[in-house]
């Protein structure tokens, strides 16, 4: 795609997320605001005095979309993207069900999509980061606790973020995130179990988001954190990542792809 302008679509554009990325295409030279669409029924509307499209019409308008809409809505469009087979993805959107992680992945047979919880580079050399310390802290005398803080409006919880991190941890290990998670404190819950992962939510305010994992041992505590001040900076990411995914075949790739970090 290097030497002509690639042409972007947002999906989610009413929501905040949309709305900066859509602000930023505005800014850069070789990319071009192509499309904005959100729920069906929001055709025709206007957002920052762009009218929005439908899904099905912004389709043949794009090179890339990119998605920070839902977990249900960003499956749904990647299915309909695979049908159409001659544009890419980028999907922000968390709190998926297992259903929809299928739908993406299916899609991804047809069509190149980059999916990530969070496109901040900061966050991805944490998740690293994460990654080496578990491999080499003792699961016996560290515990590792993920903490993240996001806004009152986030409807799910942990964040996309918050569990890649704790993956990352569990990757470390050796072992499964779903076997060693623990996501949820109330009333005699009783000692921790060795080895757990261990997820802390805080919902509040305006919080962009913090993230931080902890590993304490019975004389010291590492922890490994991450702040952001402002959410154009994951849209920054993402647009680095449509930017790179254009000249991608298909398959599913993350942000690790898109910085050349990723293992091995």
């Amino acid at each position: 795609m290097s030497g002509r302008v690639i042409r972007i679509g947002v999906a989610g554009a009413m929501g905040r997320m949309g709305r900066v990325v859509a602000g930023l295409v505005a800014e850069q030279p070789d990319l071009e605001l192509s499309a904005l669409f959100d729920r069906p029924d929001a055709a025709g509307e206007a957002v920052d005095g762009r009218v929005l499209t439908d899904a099905a019409f912004a389709l043949g308008l794009c090179d890339v979309i990119v998605d920070f809409s839902t977990g249900a809505a960003s499956a749904e469009l990647a299915g309909l993207a695979s049908e159409h087979g001659a544009l890419a993805l980028v999907i922000g959107s968390t709190g998926m069900s297992g259903q929809d992680e299928q739908r993406v992945a299916d899609a991804a047979r047809r069509i190149a999509i980059v999916k990530s919880g969070n496109f901040s580079l900061g966050v991805n050399l944490l998740m690293g980061l994460a990654r080496q310390a578990a491999a080499a802290l003792p699961a016996a005398d560290f515990d590792i606790e993920v903490f993240e803080a996001h806004h009152r409006r986030k409807i799910d919880a942990p964040s996309g973020t918050g569990l890649m991190l704790g993956r990352a941890a569990a990757e470390g290990r050796g072992v499964e995130l779903d076997q060693v998670s623990e996501r949820g404190r109330d009333g005699l819950t009783g000692a921790r179990k060795p080895g757990a992962i261990g997820f802390s939510v805080l919902r509040g305010g305006g919080i962009v988001g913090e993230h931080s994992v902890v590993f304490a041992a019975e004389d010291e505590i590492i922890t490994l954190s991450h702040s952001a001040r402002d959410r154009s900076l994951f849209a920054r990411g993402a647009l680095t990542a449509a930017r790179w995914v254009t000249a991608r075949p298909a398959g599913l790739y993350d942000m690790m792809d898109v910085l050349g970090m990723k293992a091995g």
